[in-house]
């Protein structure tokens, strides 16, 4: 999982988590009902719209709102590969790689325009604009991070973990 490439789809600063997946949905924690109503109160139509392996690029401060956990598992469920905003809300940044979704910090991530292919490389640390051939450059993810990405996030590494144990 050393590369991630995809479409991009844009939101603005300040997505919460409520924009992410409303709390009228989450009466269930099953990622699969969550995924159909994954971004809803910002794009009433991204749900039918985002393919696997697509990307969110946002503006500051995503995820911010409640702690829950529901957000991250909606986006993955969803299929969204990775997300990318100049920040992100802590609790977000931590719970979505202990889910195995891959975010990423970009100051200029509203460069990235919706309908852009892109590709991250996760070991060099560049995410490079397909549609421009414009290649942008964030910290690498370490490689614990990684193998966390890698193993689906923190309950699957914990098992695996416990398994080689």
């Amino acid at each position: 999982m050393n590369k991630i490439t995809g479409k991009v789809w844009n939101f603005g600063s300040n997505i919460d988590t409520d924009l992410i997946i409303a709390a009228r949905y989450l009466n269930s924690s099953d990622p699969d009902h969550l995924a159909k109503y994954v971004m809803e109160d910002a794009d009433p139509d991204f749900p039918s719209k985002v393919q696997p392996g697509d990307i969110i690029v946002a503006g500051e401060n995503f995820g911010c709102g409640s702690s829950r956990e529901h957000a991250p598992i909606a986006l993955k469920a969803a299929g969204v590969a990775a997300v990318i905003a100049p920040t992100f809300a802590r609790i977000f940044y931590r719970n979505a790689f202990n889910m195995g979704l891959p975010i990423f910090e970009l100051e200029n991530a509203e460069e990235i325009i919706e309908g852009q292919e892109i590709s991250i490389d996760l070991d060099e640390g560049t995410i490079q604009n397909n549609t421009t051939e414009k290649t942008y450059k964030f910290t690498p993810i370490p490689p614990f991070m990684q193998e966390l990405l890698g193993c689906g996030g923190l309950m699957n590494f914990a098992a695996k973990e416990a398994k080689n144990a």
